[in-house]
């Protein structure tokens, strides 16, 4: 009886870890034979849990959303009271806690009854931040892909580019990053046959399609997006290697506006700008000495703002 209660309750933190799973994948899982897990699922639906069985290409066993929650997770109030903190967390108004509460948000859309969906809705439409420390994101969107990165099924979004140019994106979403003030999704584009990035405050009615994939060799998806926002969009790409610890640079450069790598005891940052007279004044203003690596006009811009610097420096000598 032991073995049985364990694996029944090893079977329910399957479900509730993805939204569908085939019975031999959970049979392989648990080590059991796919009639044993049916009567897994038999055991769990007496016990309250809305296991919904669908048969065919896609299917699978679904932890599904019920009439009321289901016994000894949480009861209305308290599900409401978690679903809104979680979706101000995932906004990002608790520092450090905006994946996590993605992930958690996502698994308890899953299972949340419509009524307390809209009561949930309610509570965070006639709330404000005086001073919202991030760019908003519907929340609706960020469950919608955190669902469907871990289905994994490919997703279409309406997507707005700076240029105000809209269309409609067909991708294999693989990840969601949370960088400084915004959210961005790494997928594959369909259309592009190419990785993208996109931010998630420029989308709008993001959804599963219910068509799976399997995951292709991927990126690192920190690396990949940090270089996409830092670097591609710009016509330089300025690297310089700085006299300093890497660990002190960056800690003084935003991970959203440089690539900061160590080189021996120095760091090499790398970052993307239209304007290089703007990479010379701010690498300057770092403090420490600098080595231009690329590109050549770099330097120059880095010559001349030496050269507007020292009548200034003079004057105030001067004037001291």
């Amino acid at each position: 009886m032991n073995d049985t209660t364990q694996r029944v309750l090893s079977l329910l933190n399957l479900l509730q870890s993805r939204p569908v799973w085939t019975g031999t994948e959970l049979a392989e899982r648990l080590g059991v034979t796919t009639r044993s897990i049916r009567r897994d699922v038999e055991r769990l639906r007496e016990l309250g849990y809305p296991v919904r069985a669908e048969h065919g290409t896609g299917g699978g066993y679904q932890l599904g959303a019920g009439k009321a929650l289901p016994p000894l997770l949480l009861d209305d109030e308290e599900a409401v009271a978690v679903a809104v903190s979680l979706r101000l967390a995932a906004g990002g108004t608790v520092t450090g806690l905006g994946e996590a509460a993605v992930r958690s948000l996502a698994k308890l859309d899953q299972v949340l009854p419509a009524r307390l969906r809209a009561e949930v809705k309610g509570v965070i439409e006639a709330t404000v931040s005086l001073d919202s420390p991030v760019t908003a994101v519907d929340a609706d969107v960020l469950v919608a892909l955190a669902r469907a990165i871990r289905t994994p099924e490919r997703a279409t979004f309406d997507y707005t580019k700076a240029s105000g140019e809209r269309s409609e994106r067909r991708v294999e979403p693989y990840r969601l990053v949370a960088a400084a003030r915004r959210w961005y999704l790494m997928a594959w584009d369909l259309d592009r046959a190419d990785w993208r990035t996109f931010r998630l405050d420029r989308m709008a009615a993001a959804r599963g399609t219910g068509w799976r994939f399997t995951p292709r060799d991927a990126p690192d998806a920190v690396e990949y997006v940090q270089a996409s926002i830092t670097q591609a969009p710009y016509q330089y790409v300025a690297k310089v290697r700085i006299h300093a610890p890497a660990h002190e640079v960056a800690e003084r450069v935003p991970s959203t506006i440089a690539v900061v790598e160590p080189d021996g005891d120095h760091a090499i940052l790398t970052a993307g700008a239209d304007d290089l007279d703007y990479v010379a004044y701010h690498v300057v203003r770092l403090g420490w000495p600098v080595s231009v690596i690329e590109p050549p006009e770099l330097r120059e811009a880095m010559r001349a703002l030496a050269r507007s610097s020292r009548p200034r420096a003079r004057r105030r000598r001067q004037a001291g």
